[in-house]
């Protein structure tokens, strides 16, 4: 490799890492104190960059949130994906995906996400860049109809049900109620409540049941 061959590719691995320095720093930034009460200067202090830097990566604080929304995103696209190449059911497959919902609780991205919905779906505008993350969404949607299509085929979902429908329908509510469990997990509602991972096992349970063959 030439002296300028390897300037360059030093310089755009160190642009690459100081992309995900800030991208992780703002994660904190953002989860901690919230979309709108974080500052641009909030996220240059933490990943200890000046505040020209950060504005030469993200001009404007939306398109920052959304790149941080759509990289919180990227693991689900990935598990999804291995878990739709398994050489399972779709039984198997829709379980190893409650199993993922159960064990990614982390507090601070689930409140960012439900922050992040708030912040998109309140905007007068569509918020900048937001493409890039229904791009995602779409992409993790795919893998999911792969799965949906393995359970018309290979006879593990119960007849009689309407095996796509069926499957976005508890797929959607057990996120959703992953994601409220979470979310309340400083709250005690009940002073009987059961431990949250306790009711998503229980969950994971009679939806199976209810889609077994």
């Amino acid at each position: 490799m030439n002296p300028k061959t390897r300037y360059e590719k030093e310089r755009s691995d160190g642009k690459q890492q100081r992309l995900i320095t800030i991208l992780e720093s703002a994660e904190r930034v953002l989860s901690q104190k919230g979309i709108e009460k974080s500052t641009m200067q909030d996220v240059a202090s933490e990943a200890n960059i000046g505040i020209a830097t950060l504005f030469r990566y993200f001009p404007r604080k939306e398109k920052l949130v959304v790149a941080v929304a759509t990289r919180m995103l990227e693991p689900m696209l990935d598990h999804f994906k291995y878990v739709a190449d398994l050489p399972l059911t779709c039984l198997e497959q829709i379980e190893k995906l409650f199993d993922f919902f159960i064990q990614d609780q982390n507090h601070l991205s689930i409140i960012f996400m439900v922050n992040f919905e708030s912040y998109a779906s309140h905007s007068n505008e569509p918020v900048e860049d937001v493409l890039s993350f229904n791009a995602l969404n779409r992409k993790i949607w795919h893998e999911y109809s792969r799965i949906i299509q393995n359970g018309v085929e290979d006879g593990s979902i119960r007849a009689g049900l309407p095996v796509k429908e069926t499957l976005i329908t508890l797929m959607n509510s057990f996120a959703l109620f992953s994601r409220k469990l979470t979310m309340k997990k400083n709250i005690l509602l009940l002073e009987s409540d059961l431990d949250s991972d306790d009711q998503l096992e229980l969950l994971k349970q009679i939806f199976l049941d209810h889609l077994k063959a």
